[in-house]
């Protein structure tokens, strides 16, 4: 479980086929300083599990489901990354519960950039509009994030100059991909009203 709080910007090192899957190694000398073999790490929103550590860098291994369903398949040695340890029981819940699952690709429409902060409009894929309303909470590319507004189709956030300085978003154009994932809670209560539904109409 993560909070969306990004701890490093870390850097893609290398990308290695292998069969269906991919080893990537990563720089990130903060968030590895206490990594071990199986640990996980928030890579752009993905959760990864720790293969190895050496000198700064993490490896993991990326398979091919996740490849397909998050924007990881577009990065290249040199590509930028956000990343953040798990949250411990004892820390403070600074953004929101973020599972590492990506719901969906979105895609960067739009910036209007103000006088010390950015307005982004991101693509929302249909079967995700639902769980997205004004003022709540969604994770791009494992950033937490308030929405400003939330349409059928695409959504706002507003990106402080702290977010713009120390993660992706604040390189992002408009055109590249980011990875979405959805307010956990908002899942949990659509199934439980559906389950209730359910039985009340049988």
């Amino acid at each position: 479980m993560f909070t969306g709080i990004v701890e490093e910007l870390g850097e893609i090192e290398a990308i290695e086929p292998d069969g269906d899957s991919v080893k990537v190694r990563i720089r990130g000398p903060v968030v590895s300083g206490d990594a071990a073999h199986g640990a996980s790490i928030a890579v752009n929103g993905v959760c990864l599990t720790v293969v190895d550590v050496e000198d700064g860098s993490f490896t993991a291994d990326a398979v091919k489901e996740t490849l397909d369903r998050s924007s990881l398949g577009s990065l290249a040695a040199g590509s930028k990354v956000n990343l953040e340890r798990p949250v411990r029981l004892q820390d403070r819940l600074g953004g929101h519960l973020v599972q590492g699952h990506v719901d969906g690709v979105g895609e960067i429409l739009a910036r209007d950039p103000g006088e010390r902060w950015d307005v982004v409009t991101v693509s929302l894929p249909a079967h995700l509009s639902r769980y997205v309303v004004d003022k709540g909470s969604i994770t791009v590319d494992g950033i937490s994030l308030t929405v400003v507004e939330a349409g059928a189709d695409r959504f706002t956030v507003a990106l402080i100059p702290t977010t713009l300085a120390l993660t992706t978003l604040g390189r992002k154009k408009p055109g590249d991909p980011v990875n979405l994932e959805v307010d956990v809670v908002a899942k949990y209560v659509e199934r439980l009203i559906a389950d209730r539904t359910g039985a009340a109409a049988s």
